[in-house]
């Protein structure tokens, strides 16, 4: 499927909600050097502001309501989720529901994580 204007339009409302989200500085910390993946837990605001980010644009995709291809084409959602994927893990545990973030982490298997 080819992105439509549609789709162009949606990405630049979701680029506009990540900056009011304070997206890129939660990014930074994630791929800053300091930032370890194996104790990362979901009471790091930016852990959580990603996490929460990528589920809705994941959803989106899977959905069919926005193009996947332009999505990965914009996004670093693979490597973003291995930087994540591990506190996603230990807070589907601590809740008890293996569908938390689901969404997030099926995109980035489709981008090859």
């Amino acid at each position: 499927m080819v992105a439509t204007y549609d789709d162009a339009a949606l990405v630049v409302q979701l680029v506009r909600w990540g900056t009011e989200l304070g997206l890129s500085d939660a990014v930074h910390t994630l791929l800053s050097e300091g930032f370890d993946p194996a104790i990362a837990s979901t009471d790091d605001v930016a852990v959580r502001k990603v996490l929460e980010f990528g589920e809705v644009v994941g959803t989106l995709v899977k959905q069919n309501v926005l193009n996947k291809d332009l999505v990965l084409d914009l996004w670093w959602a693979a490597g973003v989720w291995e930087r994540v994927n591990l506190a996603a893990g230990r807070e589907r545990e601590r809740v008890g529901q293996l569908r938390l973030y689901e969404n997030f982490e099926s995109l980035a298997k489709a981008a090859g994580a």
